[in-house]
């Protein structure tokens, strides 16, 4: 198989005997700068989205290595900058998860210059992740036809609440929405009870994931014909994706999934279970060889062999009996005597953590997903999620928490790689440009 071969003078990656694609002679020559680690160092990204969808897909984009400029729209920072729900020094935290690892500059989209500049970086680009309301870019006059033709290499990443075609494509979109349009909150809860949603933006976050991974396969599909292309990712459709079997169970056999409160229907025993002090820890043991198991930790070995739990079938028609057999085991023990119980038995079983047992679970720590990020605005290290998926030849990085001020980066970008004099760069400031 042909080994891909980075060229990391056009940003561009090339296989053995495949032509890949040549910038116009008249396009300014890629500059070179240096990156830490990760699989996508000499991948340039510009970020022109807002809130969560959108950075969010720039930032994984960044945990692996790639060189993200976010763009901010001078006097109006990202709103993401004042969200989370912990605050030191008038600073909040949310920013520090989404814009790790990226640079800030501002640009005003909105005027001729300001769309000629990002012209000029759009040269310098491998990708544009943007998550406005279709059509927006159009209005500027930087579809993808201009953007392309600008440089044909170019990736677009485009996330939206309903995708870029269909009736509703012009609807604004907001995760939700998108997660009860979808079907995916009509199945959260209680039977009978009002659907919740989860306490964070699951949709804007399922949506970035998609939209980073559209980004990657775009990239390698680049290395064959040299082009880019356009990913487009919809917040609704990104809801759909994940839930399994909804889609045919209804088409074959009429089937409505619902709420199941805390476990799954016709799937046991998969529960919650009281323990002796009160807390709560999940058991897992729906596989036939699994539940076994969890028979024998119980010290009721002949339930494996009853025929009303024999199989997944009969433990599924049983299921409430089953797990009032279960719930009454685990009330005589305490959490931890269950866990490390059933895991020395073989059998899936875990605690319900809040946030302040996530941040010193061994596991976790051990594996780097509970790290430090230097914060600028708070002058000391904030702990935030690690990278994931995590990669034995090329890991990415946290490299730094985020542009602590709209326009940080505005010296290096413009001068460093678009060659912008001084007296250009403060003659755009004046002009409200930059």
């Amino acid at each position: 198989m042909l080994q891909p071969q980075p060229d990391h003078a056009r940003g561009t990656t090339t296989l053995a005997g495949v032509v890949a694609f040549e910038p116009p002679i008249s396009a300014p020559a890629r500059t070179e700068h240096t990156l830490t680690t990760g699989a996508l160092d000499g991948i340039r990204v510009i970020e022109i989205g807002t809130l969560i969808s959108g950075p969010f897909a720039g930032r994984l984009l960044g945990d692996m290595g790639a060189d993200v400029i976010k763009i901010e729209a001078p006097g109006q920072p990202d709103p993401i900058r004042t969200w989370g729900q912990a605050e030191l020094d008038g600073h909040r935290f949310l920013w520090t998860v989404h814009a790790r690892n990226k640079k800030s500059i501002t640009l005003n989209l909105r005027k001729p210059q300001g769309r000629q500049i990002f012209l000029d970086l759009a040269k310098e680009a491998d990708i544009v992740v943007e998550n406005f309301r279709p059509g927006t870019l159009e209005k500027w006059d930087l579809g993808y036809d201009v953007l392309s033709e600008t440089n044909p290499g170019l990736i677009l990443v485009r996330v939206s609440g309903y995708g870029q075609t269909g009736p509703d494509a012009q609807k604004p979109g907001y995760a939700s929405v998108a997660e009860a349009a979808s079907g995916l909150r009509h199945m959260n809860g209680f039977p009978g009870g009002p659907p919740p949603r989860l306490a964070i933006s699951l949709g804007d976050t399922l949506a970035g994931m998609f939209a980073a991974q559209g980004a990657l396969a775009a990239l390698y599909r680049r290395t064959v014909t040299g082009r880019g292309q356009v990913v487009d990712t919809a917040l609704i459709e990104a809801c759909l994706a994940v839930q399994e079997s909804t889609i045919p169970d209804y088409d074959v056999g009429g089937v409505v999934r619902g709420p199941s409160g805390t476990r799954l229907d016709g799937i046991a025993p998969s529960n919650i279970y009281q323990s002796s002090d009160g807390s709560w820890i999940v058991i897992a043991a729906n596989q036939d060889t699994v539940f076994r198991r969890l028979c024998g930790a119980m010290g009721r070995p002949e339930l494996a062999d009853d025929p009303d739990y024999v199989d997944h079938v009969a433990r599924g028609r049983n299921q409430d009996r089953l797990d009032e057999i279960i719930g009454a085991w685990a009330a005589q023990h305490s959490p931890t005597d269950l866990v490390d119980t059933l895991s020395a038995a073989g059998v899936i079983a875990g605690p319900i953590n809040t946030v302040a047992e996530v941040v010193n679970d061994p596991q976790l720590v051990a594996r780097e997903m509970i790290i430090d990020h230097w914060d600028e605005r708070a002058n000391r290290n904030v702990k935030g999620p690690g990278i994931i998926p995590k990669l034995s030849e090329s890991p990415g990085a946290v490299r730094n928490a985020g542009p602590a001020a709209m326009g940080q980066h505005n010296d290096e970008v413009y001068r460093d790689l678009l060659g912008y004099t001084p007296e250009r760069l403060d003659q755009l400031t004046e002009d409200g440009i930059l």
